[in-house]
């Protein structure tokens, strides 16, 4: 996931800036592109694009492999933000404040951080180009962009998100006006989206509608509240054992689910929010709400779209199960911004570091990558204050749990693993690259058994 923050100017960039030279390719024996470095003083053996947590842990793995004086991070914003924790702070139970730390303060000590944005990618040459057409180029090129918001392709947002009653925690500019939105509920209609898109996270659109239908049992405004979730999807979750159990949940709480319902204008100033039906193309229906949670639409970062390492779509084309990309055998791809066939989460990221480092350590001795990424990743469902049903699950949709008990059923001591201890090991393990995810949890609990 790539941080939000402010894009600043790239003064930090090493003087001198070089223009692309020409010289002739020369392959290895597994095929790296090795072409005449575009700028003779702007080169790494390793540059990695994106300052989100697939950057970072990335380039902190690399600064143990190579020196930190051999690799870049090309990242524009000052800040970095532990994005899960958002789910918690639409509902009022974290801080804002308490997920964002200076990129500065995560940047792996010694590696160089790139002040720009990357502006086009030239695989052929082994460079890319950053703002003002400044160039630098690399031995190796990690791929960690994460993945783009697009409130603007429903009508009437952003600008809607300046009217009261509706919020988002997929942004930090909205995230705490979905807890507004919450606390000043009266009577009527609570909207739930989920776009016709692929997501970052796909079970935070419903966790925040949990916890606030929590919150309004516990505030007495429950009777009060028609609790709807409109999402485009055909089933409430990609994995039929958590699915089931969070039908029962929907079922228990009164909660109406309406499939095939994507979210096409936001009426702010009518509190009307209008829907596309699914499965009756140019069918429309309008919903009047007390509040409205926007999931936005998503997409690869614009840099990525027609872009030489991109498939038709605009994810990076990597192998699903070596993270090596299925052209250039000198660039990797982690996290959102892949086309990686799983869900798009933190716990996937975690994973994928784990077996990419492992990639990258055989492609420099020019070897074979032999490790397997098996599409782990993980959603805490969080279905209350204290509550939380651990989703893990692999490529195929089969459950992939660590702990040797029911993960279906809703658990405090999960809830409090979601709050508080994923935080911890967010910053002290996985950005310092030491986290690669809880297989070897997972082999240990299990060999316990036996």
């Amino acid at each position: 996931m790539a941080a939000i923050g402010v894009a600043l100017s790239c003064s930090c960039l090493r003087p001198g800036v070089w223009l692309l030279k020409p010289g002739a390719h020369t392959m290895s024996s597994l095929g790296l592109h090795t072409a005449a470095r575009c700028a003779a003083k702007d080169y790494y053996e390793v540059l990695v694009l994106g300052g989100g947590s697939g950057g970072i842990s990335m380039s902190a793995r690399m600064k143990r492999k190579v020196g930190a004086e051999n690799v870049a991070v090309v990242e524009p914003s000052k800040t970095h933000y532990y994005q899960p924790l958002w789910t918690l702070v639409g509902a009022g139970a974290k801080q804002l404040e308490t997920s964002a730390r200076p990129t500065e303060s995560v940047m792996p000590k010694g590696v160089e951080w790139i002040k720009s944005r990357v502006m086009a990618l030239d695989p052929d040459k082994n460079c890319i180009r950053l703002e003002n057409d400044v160039k630098v180029s690399y031995k190796y090129l990690i791929i960690a962009l994460g993945i783009s918001l697009h409130y603007e392709k429903i009508k009437g947002l952003p600008e809607g998100f300046h009217h009261p009653k509706i919020g988002s925690n997929y942004s930090v500019h909205t995230v705490e006006k979905t807890w507004k939105a919450l606390q000043d509920f009266k009577e009527g209609n609570a909207i739930f989206t989920f776009p016709n898109t692929p997501v970052k996270c796909a079970g935070a659109p419903q966790k925040i509608m949990y916890l606030s239908e929590a919150y309004w049992r516990k505030t007495g405004k429950r009777p009060k509240a028609n609790i709807l979730f409109n999402t485009s999807l055909g089933v409430i979750f990609g994995v039929k054992k958590y699915a089931d159990a969070l039908t029962e949940i929907i079922k228990e709480r009164n909660i109406t689910v309406n499939y095939k319902r994507n979210l096409v204008e936001v009426r702010a100033d009518k509190q009307e929010a209008v829907f596309e039906n699914l499965d009756k193309p140019g069918v429309t229906e309008v919903h009047q709400y007390e509040m409205l949670h926007v999931t936005p639409p998503m997409g690869p970062p614009d840099v990525l779209i027609n872009s030489p390492v991109s498939d038709e779509i605009g994810w990076v084309d990597v192998n699903k199960e070596t993270l090596q990309h299925k052209k250039y055998p000198n660039v990797f791809g982690i996290g959102d911004c892949t086309n990686l066939p799983t869900s798009k989460t933190a716990a996937a990221v975690a994973a994928q570091s784990g077996v990419l480092d492992k990639t990258i350590s055989l492609v420099m001795k020019n070897q074979l990558p032999t490790k397997k990424y098996d599409g782990y990743t993980s959603c805490p469902l969080v279905t209350g204050y204290n509550k939380v049903i651990l989703a893990e699950f692999d490529y195929n949709a089969q459950p992939l749990e660590t702990f040797p008990i029911d993960q279906s059923k809703e658990r405090i001591t999960m809830y409090h693993m979601k709050a508080d201890m994923m935080p911890f090991l967010y910053w002290n393990a996985l950005l310092k690259g030491y986290w690669g995810g809880p297989a070897p949890i997972r082999k240990l609990m299990h060999l316990g058994l036996k």
